[in-house]
């Protein structure tokens, strides 16, 4: 069980902490500035080591008007056998006017007999900039075999809010992964393959042209690859890539590759370097 509040704001010409709270199996280490951006990056550590059956972590992340922040992971997130009672994980991101948050974590590991849920809250302004990448990948098996699991639920809510009303519903993207009981080579909705990576971007600049570049930088890679696009609202519009393979090293490439792109299309930075041993 834990619980984590961590509020970000400007200061200074950073962004820096305007609050932070946290109980139980969750915090953040101290912060980082991995360039002279401004832009603040928290790892998010759980030193339980891994989700279990009936346990519930909550996150509320807010970054305030102008603010930029970047949310890792210490490591992978590890879903082990969820007996009587799936494991959830509720989070809720506040994006103020211009803020801009990259939400990139080490990937979800889903082992035998487990089941979990990950319901994600996201309320931005039109001109706030979010990004969200995540890899999901089988875990070991003792017999072997990959897709032992039970089921994953993903499920992201995104609502832009203007000071004209309370907020409108811009994206719903619910994602179930189920294995067919008795199949132990794979997923038959995924093609064959193991792993799943999605990044989704809410951004006023995403548009057609960005899609179909996003496309064209991936389409040469050891994966299969789906882009669609939300509708606009409010001046802003959501993009969706789906990315399906057999490694999480080749994700984390792809994935990688994208965010980069956005990064210095955007914002003039440098990709991400998250080495972290």
């Amino acid at each position: 069980m834990g619980r984590l509040e961590l509020g970000v704001e400007v200061r200074g010409g950073r962004s820096v902490a305007s609050h932070q709270f946290h109980e139980g199996a969750l915090r953040v280490l101290r912060p980082h500035y991995l360039d002279d951006s401004g832009q603040v990056c928290y790892v998010l550590v759980n030193p339980g080591g891994a989700y279990l059956g009936a346990d519930l972590f909550v996150l509320d992340i807010e970054v305030q008007a102008g603010a930029g922040l970047l949310l890792t992971t210490q490591s992978a997130t590890k879903i082990y056998r969820t007996p009587g009672s799936f494991a959830e994980q509720r989070m809720t991101l506040r994006l103020g006017a211009g803020a801009r948050l990259e939400l990139v974590p080490d990937q979800l590991i889903a082992y035998r007999e487990a089941s979990y849920r990950q319901n994600t809250y996201i309320t931005v302004r039109p001109s706030s900039s979010l990004v969200m990448a995540e890899v999901v990948t089988p875990g070991w098996s003792p017999d072997g075999a990959s897709f032992r699991y039970e089921e994953l639920r993903l499920r992201n809510e995104i609502v832009v809010e203007t000071d004209q009303d309370g907020g409108r519903l811009l994206a719903l993207d619910n994602l179930l992964i189920r294995p067919p009981a008795g199949d132990v080579t794979g997923l038959g909705y995924m093609e064959g393959f193991s792993h799943l990576g999605s990044l989704v971007v809410v951004d006023a600049r995403v548009n057609q042209a960005l899609a179909d570049e996003l496309h064209a930088l991936t389409a040469d890679r050891n994966a299969h690859t789906g882009i669609s696009l939300t509708r606009s609202l409010a001046g802003t519009t959501g993009l969706v890539l789906r990315s399906l393979s057999h490694s999480t090293e080749e994700l984390n490439r792809l994935l990688g590759a994208c965010t980069a792109l956005l990064r210095n299309r955007w914002q003039g930075q440098q990709p991400l370097n998250l080495r972290k041993y």
